[in-house]
């Protein structure tokens, strides 16, 4: 369970987030809904560790990110929006020296890696150097890596930007699959049909501010009551954007 609670975090007079709460349950896909700047990767920055609140907490089943960061992190799996790798690294050499970052080395870590690197599609590209991946194989890299200690939680900062139709239906049936085996899953997308067709909830935030927290059930029958018929009118219609 990832559990966001009034956190608030600032760039000098700028204010990214002020007092977000939410959480997201085990075996709940939750998408996070917002303009570019509105907070959504910051929100996920701080989750995950990279960045500290100024105010506020982030609790990983029970652990707090702030306090206890080392037990946080090891239950999370975080794809970022731009995933970074040692360019001239073969994509199972860097996934060997990663693993041994959790204790898992030798032929145990390779094993492990031909296994997941198949599992998220890459298994006829583990001998490829990883400035050769296109952006959405990046993202199946970063998610094999995520999957070394089979975290209960993920968070995915934009992970459906850049990809094609078919990487678009492998995550979100990953998504479903997680969901299906009790994990918590928090997702900021732009592709608001994807979120519709994923999310059990959407938190969407505007100008560092939840303005709602909604099932996708009561979402659609407050479009329908409006005259709304998607999200995305939903969302442009919560923010008074006419479109």
């Amino acid at each position: 369970m990832i559990s966001i609670k009034n956190v608030s975090k600032s760039f000098g007079s700028v204010k990214a987030l002020d007092d977000v709460s939410f959480d997201v349950r085990n075996g709940e896909v939750v998408g996070y809904v917002g303009l570019n700047g509105a907070g959504k990767t910051t929100t996920i920055r701080i989750a995950v560790g990279v960045l500290p609140p100024d105010d506020g907490d982030v609790e990983i089943d029970g652990f707090s990110i702030v306090r206890d960061k080392r037990k946080a992190s090891e239950r999370i799996g975080w794809i970022p929006e731009i995933p970074l790798f040692e360019r001239d690294f073969k994509a199972l050499d860097y996934f060997v020296y990663i693993a041994g970052f959790h204790g898992i080395r030798g032929d145990e870590a390779r094993r492990l890696g031909r296994e997941l690197l198949e599992k998220v599609g890459l298994g006829d590209a583990m001998n490829k150097k990883l400035g050769h991946y296109s952006q959405g194989m990046r993202k199946r890299f970063a998610l094999a890596l995520s999957l070394i200690n089979d975290p209960p939680n993920f968070l995915f900062d934009e992970v459906l930007n850049g990809l094609d139709p078919q990487g678009i239906a492998f995550f979100r049936e990953l998504a479903l699959e997680f969901k299906k085996n009790g994990k918590a899953v928090l997702f900021s997308s732009h592709i608001l049909t994807e979120v519709e067709n994923i999310a059990d909830r959407v938190v969407f935030i505007h100008k560092g501010r939840i303005i709602a927290d909604k099932t996708i059930e009561e979402i659609k029958r407050e479009a329908s009551s409006g005259g709304h018929s998607s999200l995305e009118e939903y969302f442009f219609k919560l923010i008074g954007v006419k479109i």
